[in-house]
This record gives structure tokens, sequence and C-alpha cells, in this order.
């Protein structure tokens, strides 16, 4: 990456603009692959079934399954923003053992359980972590401007 593209990723840091830490290097680097690439991620939105908290709840078991952490925490955060239990999550990455074994399951119950009390807090007053002025936490990827990313 060249300086000027560096500086310019650096104009962008995850918690400013970014959802995802690879956003703003992929946007220095190709910006129109970035847009498209969030265009089309977004219509995941979309879809009418399966209902929102089953939708997230499958993306988070997709991220268990490729020992994702960040992304394990975010999915569960995002179902238990609209109503998933714990019991919900736990028992959705338990499903995954037969197929991808114990330890996947395992290691992803604490980055689980981060998200999900996460998500379990902003309903307080709307807002991530109940903090005024949080980022949206509604649909994956969000980014302000409406702009999105998958994990």
């Amino acid at each position: 990456m060249s300086p000027k593209e560096h500086e310019r990723a650096e104009r962008h840091p995850v918690g400013d603009d970014w959802n995802f830490p690879f956003e703003a290097e992929l946007h220095a680097i190709a910006p129109a692959l970035h847009e498209a690439q969030n265009g089309w991620l977004s219509q995941i939105d979309s879809l009418r079934a399966p209902d929102r908290k089953t939708h997230e709840l499958i993306r988070m078991v997709c991220t268990v399954i490729l020992r994702n952490a960040p992304g394990i925490t975010r999915h569960a955060m995002l179902a238990a923003e609209v109503g998933a239990t714990w019991e919900e999550i736990a028992g959705s990455i338990v499903l995954t053992e037969p197929a991808f074994g114990l330890l996947n399951a395992v290691e992803a119950l604490p980055a689980a359980r981060r998200g999900w009390e996460r998500g379990r807090r902003k309903g307080s007053d709307g807002k991530p972590d109940g903090k005024p002025g949080g980022k949206p936490g509604g649909k994956p990827g969000g980014k302000p401007g409406g702009k999105t990313s998958g994990a």
C-alpha cells in the first residue's frame, strides 16, 4: 500500500466509519469494490424469511464454524437485540458440535456470551451498550450513512 493509501486508510479507522478492521484497507485499495461488496451484502437484510432472530443465529453459527470470534460476538449481539435468549445462542452453538467438533463450540461460548450481554443491554435506550450516541446495531455491518458490510 502506498503512503497516500495508508494515510487515507488511517483516516477511517474501525470505530469511526468502519465496522470491520479490513474495511479501511480495502476501501483505500479498491473503493469501488468495497462499495459494490457493501451493496451486495446489504441485500441479505432484505430477505423476508427466516425472521431476523433466526437470520442472526444462522450467521452466528457460520462464524462459529469459521472460528471467527469477532463475528461470533457481533452476531450474538445482533441476535440478542432482536430477542434471542442465552439458551438460544448457546443451543445454536452446541448444534455445531457433531459436524465441527467440541472445541469450536467451547471456544465460541465466551465470545457469544460477550455479544449476547452487549445486545441485551442495548434494549434500555436503543443504543449499543446503553451509551448515548452509539452506532446503529440493527443491521449487520451497519455503517453510518447506510453503508453495510458483512461478517
